[in-house]
């Protein structure tokens, strides 16, 4: 194994300060950290290349600071303070072990990233880029990153005011950079560390749940949302199997119930109707054909012949027409259906309270089912009763409270991506877009 290079102290031509090489052998250039100037000690001797007068500030990591990233023990050299064309700052901390080379700590105001240079191109693949297992999506182009200060020492000849082309892709966790100057082309790889992770390594904070989110963070919800889905879906599909299966209902009673021309109160009772099921539903169907202009109310009652426990549900059939200013007009319906759910096993009568009613139209007299009435027969009532009935409106109700946390956290997915992307200006929308990414982050 290689020795580690030593700590080499060099004294600063422009103000005297002594200047530290952590990596002896392998820096080029070197900014002192007290004036800032920078210096070229890539052939033994210290060469001034440009001095400057204003102070470096504090770093939130200081120079020579240590931490440990994936198991690595790195060590800060460099520091870099850069920004697109003057606007959106961001600082770059170039790190170095003796053992495993150069990397990069990114930290833009909301976050920190940890990254590699790349020694092979991304492989382009359907609009985006490849690295590996994990697909890159476009966010950044045609940017221009530019040197705004610098402190400590750098691999190669580093500048205040050098500006490169700049691209960026990005994917769940990472971020691709692509860097352009004259000379060269470079491609970085960046992973979002995790605050806890940022914290351990050098001491530094970051926002948990930053807003707007960072371009390459991945969202929070996407990762519940297939499984939630799966669950919602097959619970939802089980409960649409059980009703179907128990939807085939038996018939339990039929009868035909005269109306009273004079409009009153009317009682009926029928029975017997045996249950057999420990739990079941009955359905209460009600039908009069020679309905017009008018409403029948009807009042259902099971009562058990043993307990007299009685199990209540009402209904209206009604039905009206007529002629007005914007031409004829027609509502209702002459049949009406109820459901009485849950009832137990046993023997059971069912009584009917019922009531006629005739709608005079213009007139606006309301009064008792004659005349017209008698010209179409007598008028009746066909009521059905029958057990294991569909309910769906209970199954609707239920299918939505079951969706309900997949719908929350797909709306909180939807909102966080949208705001992610906002910041694109590559302009990608779409649902298709809100899904996108790989799970392999």
């Amino acid at each position: 194994m290689t020795a580690a290079p030593a700590v080499k102290a060099l004294s600063c031509p422009n103000c005297g300060g002594t200047v530290s090489l952590r990596a002896a052998g392998y820096t080029v250039t070197v900014a002192c950290e007290y004036c800032g100037s920078l210096l070229d000690v890539s052939h033994g001797e210290v060469r001034l290349l440009e001095r400057y007068q204003q102070a470096v500030g504090r770093l939130d990591i200081a120079l020579g600071t240590r931490g440990t990233i994936d198991g690595i023990e790195w060590e800060a050299i460099g520091h870099l303070d850069r920004s697109e064309g003057g606007s959106y700052p961001w600082e770059e901390y170039l790190l170095f072990n003796p053992y495993h080379g150069y990397r990069w700590l990114m930290w833009d105001g909301r976050g920190w990233s940890f990254g590699e240079m790349l020694t092979q191109t991304p492989v382009y693949e359907g609009g985006g880029l490849r690295v590996g297992d994990t697909r890159f999506e476009p966010f950044f182009a045609g940017g221009r990153a530019q040197v705004d200060a610098v402190v400590g020492e750098f691999y190669w000849r580093v500048k205040r005011g050098e500006a490169v082309k700049s691209d960026t892709w990005v994917a769940p966790g990472f971020m691709l950079s692509r860097e352009e100057n004259a000379q060269e082309v470079s491609w970085t790889v960046l992973r979002l560390l995790t605050p806890q992770e940022a914290r351990a390594a050098f001491g530094v904070e970051a926002p948990r749940n930053p807003w707007p989110p960072l371009p390459h963070q991945p969202s929070p919800y996407r990762r519940a949302i297939a499984p939630m889905g799966w669950i919602a879906g097959l619970a939802v599909l089980f409960m649409l199997i059980a009703a179907v299966a128990f939807s085939g209902g038996r018939s339990l009673a039929r009868a035909t119930l005269p109306i009273a021309a004079d409009g009153r109160e009317q009682s009926a009772t029928i029975g017997p109707i045996t249950l057999n099921a420990p739990w079941q539903k009955v359905t209460i169907r009600a039908r009069v054909p020679a309905l017009d202009n008018g409403w029948v109310e009807l009042d259902y009652a099971l009562v058990d012949r043993k307990t007299q426990a009685r199990y209540e549900a009402g209904a209206a059939a009604e039905q009206y027409h007529g002629v007005d200013s914007d031409g004829s007009w027609s509502e209702g319906s002459r049949g009406a259906r109820v459901s009485v759910a849950s009832v137990p096993a046993g023997s059971y009568d069912l009584v009917v309270d019922y009531k006629g009613n005739r709608w005079a139209g213009a007139s606006g007299v309301i009064g008792s089912l004659a005349g017209d009435w008698r010209l179409q027969g007598s008028p009746g009532i066909t009521l059905e009763a029958s057990s294991g009935a569909s309910f769906f409106d209970n199954w609707l109700i239920a299918a939505l409270l079951i969706g309900l946390p997949f719908g929350w956290f797909l709306f909180r997915h939807i909102r966080f991506e949208q705001a992610r992307q906002d910041q694109s200006d590559v302009g990608r929308t779409g649902l298709a877009a809100m899904f996108s990414g790989n799970d392999d982050e």
